[in-house]
């Protein structure tokens, strides 16, 4: 026993050689300890080596163990060490890393082939436990896939009457209990003798009942949680690929979307830089995305060991706060931009209360403000981004945490119902058949109709299942909830761009001006340019001739209002 030695800062090759023949059990704790080099405990037979406590202890060479028997028992809790020994781990039996917050990857899961108990600091390295097998088990569950048949007989069998039957060697309890029962000249030895296919010496120490029939567990704590469940990032092998499609066309429509608005040379108006501010956003949640598949892409089948750098790092809360910010920004301008709409079409004749730039500026300031300070609050202790592994603010563990998730869900859901009730209006607005032809009318209406239904189908199925989450009934998993992120989080992402600018005509007409000054399609970008003069022209016409406007004009200027946006 060596402690309290902080002088002691580390334990050099051969320091414990010639100690003993028999069996040691070492321990070293609290001490001063920074490094243990190769070959420390050559010539030793360990039976427990406790390092615990030993604060600065940060690192034990690969070969630190070469040369020693053992040990069966490994404590390196309350240590600093970020990895372990890459030989001398297969006799590990026990290992207590309680409060070791520094080792976040474990070596080669086939290194601990005798492992029965850990003791870990991470739930998440648990994972890696869940299905290994000692590799005594692994080769008795290869080689006798019959021998369940025998286990019923062995466990029917009276106390005094477990005993196998096999002159090369007792695997009763009682090892007196040998050859009491000796085979007839005329009996054949039975099918499952373990002499055909072990050696004396492998058998020694074996227990049919005990190590077959009654196989020992590897028990592994802390175990993990609802949160964090032992599966990769996206968890479903479906979601790995519909991912990369979604988030790719998130990111190329808002981009193409930006890049168009950006470069045209026609006056900025409000719906363009309110569609900007829009693209921007949904072009973040693509990059949230792309992030999310790529870690996973990275850590498929070893999430275990990677979960604690992910979860705890930068990766993480740079993607939590993408997530945040793209989604608060994207409802707060889609809740402008609807608002927008319908204060045009309702005072489509008063152009003195028109909406102008100066107006629309300091709006969307206000929203971009809002929404970083949201995204910023899990980084400064509300909520957080390190509970799951799709880095969403799920922590619920106090009631400003609670409160933080309640709030972001009940404004989503009341810029929801701000956004019906105004295409709403808008439709009533222009549904008028003696102002209209039905044609346009049904377009006008199938139009807003689709806008609703995305918002709907992003909107719906996330704050349902948040909102009973953040009361503490979850109604879904994190895995199933896993889904819901890639299926219909991001569905105003993809959808917006389309929907709000690349099936308008004023989009397509800068797309191809821009299109021509690259050399290509420059006589469609000539059509779009006459076009667009031409009506131009006439609009200027019939404003200087018409002194009061009938109600049919009265009618197509409220559906040019609706029509022409961006």
């Amino acid at each position: 026993e060596l402690c309290d030695n902080l002088r002691m800062t580390t334990i050099p090759q051969n320091a414990f050689q010639g100690m003993s023949n028999e069996s040691l059990t070492l321990k070293l704790y609290k001490n001063g300890f920074e490094d243990i080099h190769s070959h420390a405990f050559n010539g030793t037979k360990l039976n427990q080596l406790i390092l615990k406590d030993n604060k600065n202890l940060r690192w034990i060479h690969n070969d630190a163990l070469r040369g020693a028997t053992g040990p069966d028992v490994l404590d390196i809790s309350s240590t600093a060490l970020e990895s372990l020994p890459s030989y001398g781990l297969e006799a590990i039996q026990v290992l207590n890393a309680t409060s070791s917050y520094s080792l976040k990857r474990l070596p080669p899961l086939e290194k601990f082939s005798s492992l029965l108990e850990a003791v870990l600091t991470y739930p998440s390295h648990c994972c890696a436990f869940r299905n290994l097998r000692t590799e005594k088990q692994n080769s008795l569950l290869s080689l006798f896939d019959n021998f369940s048949k025998e286990c019923e007989n062995t466990m029917r069998k009276p106390p005094n009457e477990i005993f196998y039957r096999d002159d090369s060697y007792n695997t009763s309890l009682w090892p007196g209990e040998k050859n009491i029962y000796p085979l007839a000249a005329d009996e054949d030895p039975s099918p499952y003798s373990y002499s055909a296919i072990f050696e004396d010496s492998e058998m020694l120490g074996f227990d049919f009942e005990y190590d077959f029939c009654q196989p020992k567990i590897l028990t592994c704590t802390p175990e993990p949680d609802a949160f964090n469940p032992c599966e990769d990032i996206l968890g479903y092998s479906f979601l790995r690929v519909l991912i990369w499609f979604i988030n790719i066309l998130a990111i190329a429509g808002n981009f193409t979307v930006l890049l168009v608005l950006i470069t045209s040379h026609y006056k900025l108006t409000v719906p363009r830089f309110l569609m900007c501010n829009l693209s921007f956003a949904d072009f973040c949640m693509g990059l949230y995305l792309l992030l999310i598949a790529a870690v996973d892409a990275q850590t498929s089948g070893q999430y275990y060991n990677h979960a604690i750098d992910w979860q705890t790092g930068s990766g993480c809360s740079t993607a939590g706060f993408f997530t945040v910010f793209a989604s608060e920004l994207s409802v707060y301008t889609l809740t402008v931009i609807t608002l927008e709409r319908w204060h045009t079409i309702t005072y489509a004749m008063q152009l003195d209360r028109k909406l102008r730039l100066r107006h629309a500026v300091p709006i969307m300031l206000g929203g971009w403000i809002f929404s970083v300070l949201i995204a910023v609050l899990p980084l400064l202790g509300v909520s957080s981004y390190m509970k799951v592994s799709i880095c969403l603010p799920m922590d619920i563990e106090t009631g400003l945490s609670q409160a933080y998730i309640l709030l972001i869900l009940v404004l989503n859901v009341v810029a929801f119902v701000v956004i019906c009730a105004c295409y709403i209006k808008i439709y009533i607005a222009v549904q008028n058949p003696e102002l209209v032809a039905a044609n346009k009318d049904t377009k006008v209406a199938k139009r807003m109709a689709i806008l609703i239904f995305t918002d709907f189908t992003c909107m719906a199925p996330i704050s349902f299942f948040a909102i009973s989450a953040a009361f503490k009934v979850p109604l879904i998993t994190v895995t199933n909830s896993k889904i819901l992120l890639v299926l219909f989080y991001p569905v105003n992402s993809c959808a917006n761009p389309f929907l709000y600018a690349i099936f308008t005509k004023a989009f397509r007409r800068d797309f191809f001006l821009l299109l021509s000054k690259l050399g290509c399609c420059k006589a469609r970008a000539e059509l779009y340019r006459m076009n667009y003069f031409s009506a131009h022209t006439s609009n200027c016409k019939n404003g200087s001739s018409a002194a009061a406007p009938s109600k049919a004009s009265r009618g197509l200027l409220l559906l040019s209002a609706l029509e022409k946006q961006c």
